[in-house]
């Protein structure tokens, strides 16, 4: 259990008390002065936070780190970049992309609900949204990690460029059959990239797939995103591609700094990128659902959430999971979530910080919060199976795609290749496998 510093109390205080005495006495000698006992201050535990961010989030994590370690005196958290096949450090940042990867090798991981616990740390799961506990959870519910980093994919448009090809900026599209209209009118506008994504396997197999109600692996657990509906969203994009009223900018959100500048006019992203996108240069920031496709049986479902979780490594001692766990519940207070919602642009985790939060967007006229929960409808954690992270399978599918956008492959045959070489993958790694929540 860590310590705090213990002030310096002890003071000593040597009374020397003289008599007289007759001349012809030996002197009396002087007492010395007792030592005074001197209380080293308690060491802080220091404990490690590996992450395997670039640059720009490295700082921003620095900064929040070193936040917290000038909040208290009991611990002090260092940041270190994850090296692969290391041990876990006591506190891990694990990407989406790397969850599955963490649940087939939990073991070497602590459940977090068992770190709360035995710490005596306040910790109660429930105020955590169940929009966002997607790859967090074990099938009692319970947590094995914190989500701290969550969004939704969302459509973000420039009210400017909208105006400026004669569209109204307060009715965006809300179905995709809407955007490629929508781009149509851009394009004959004079821009040079009407429509952009980033992160395609997420928003264009994952999140798509969950709009439409179409799964995309079976029950028995094999890979099945290569039905109708996503065929035809793929075949769809690729002919935007061709009338270049889509453009690709590649397989992460290189697509971002596109929209950001003002060189494209629509773009589907995380959720998290408006904090960037208020401050664009000639940019009136518009926000809406992701489109939906108005053929698909049932209509439009819903969006998922996901993003970056906390996991804290197993075989470390009680003071340095009595810090981990203080730290996890410094996390979870409200005003901690509103300074990320509004710095780093993540969904809050409690139903309170979202109503802090809510007034200062209000204030600021930024609708992205209330669209992102709009467009979860309260099931953002359903479909726990997300192809984006199963890093292997994603590799794959962004191959397959960009020989689509290349137009060197049809939609068809890109998923139907796409599927069977997931499928084998799989076979091969039975650990892997066996972590994917089918």
């Amino acid at each position: 259990m860590p310590m705090k510093n213990l002030p310096l109390t002890v003071l000593a205080c040597v009374l020397l008390a003289t008599a007289a005495v007759p001349v012809t006495a030996a002197p009396a000698k002087a007492a010395k002065p007792a030592k005074a006992k001197t209380e080293a201050p308690a060491a802080r535990v220091e404990i490690a936070l590996a992450h395997q961010l670039g640059s720009v989030g490295a700082e921003n994590l620095q900064r929040l780190v070193e936040r917290y370690n000038g909040s208290q005196s009991g611990a002090e958290i260092k940041l270190v970049h994850a090296a692969e096949g290391e041990k876990p450090t006591v506190l891990n940042l694990v990407r989406r992309q790397d969850v599955l990867e963490a649940i087939a090798g939990k073991a070497a991981f602590k459940p977090l609900h068992e770190v709360m616990k035995e710490a005596k740390e306040a910790f109660k799961p429930e105020i955590i949204s169940p929009d966002l506990r997607a790859g967090t959870t074990d099938e009692k519910g319970r947590f094995f990690a914190l989500p701290v980093a969550y969004s939704t994919p969302v459509l973000f448009y420039n009210r400017n460029a909208l105006r400026k090809a004669g569209l109204d900026p307060d009715q965006p599209p809300r179905t995709w059959m809407e955007v490629q209209q929508t781009a149509d009118k851009l394009q004959d506008a004079g821009e040079k990239c009407p429509y952009t994504t980033s992160w395609p396997v997420w928003i264009h197999i994952d999140n798509v797939s969950a709009l439409s109600g179409v799964p995309v692996a079976t029950a028995k657990g094999e890979l099945a995103f290569n039905a109708l509906p996503q065929v035809k969203h793929i075949a769809m994009l690729a002919t935007w591609h061709k009338a270049k009223f889509f453009r690709d900018f590649g397989r992460r959100n290189e697509a971002d700094k596109h929209f950001l500048n003002g060189e494209c006019a629509m773009i589907t992203t995380d959720s998290w990128a408006h904090t960037g996108f208020r401050e664009a240069r000639g940019v009136e920031l518009g926000v809406a659902p992701l489109p939906h496709h108005d053929d698909v049986f049932g209509g439009r479902q819903h969006t998922l959430a996901d993003g970056a979780s906390l996991w804290i490594g197993a075989g470390y001692k009680a003071p340095e999971y009595k810090a981990a766990a203080r730290f996890v519940a410094w996390l979870l207070t409200p005003d901690v979530q509103v300074e990320l919602a509004r710095t780093y642009g993540q969904l809050p985790l409690t139903d309170g910080a979202r109503s802090a939060l809510k007034a200062q967007v209000q204030r600021d006229r930024d609708h992205t919060l209330d669209v992102a929960y709009a467009s979860m409808k309260g099931w953002g954690s359903t479909h726990p199976l997300r192809i984006f992270g199963i890093d292997p399978v994603r590799l794959i599918l962004d191959e397959e795609l960009e020989a689509v956008w290349a137009d060197s492959k049809p939609a068809k045959a890109a998923l139907d290749t796409a599927v069977s070489r997931g499928n084998a993958v799989l076979s091969a790694k039975p650990a892997l496998k066996k972590a994917i929540p089918f």
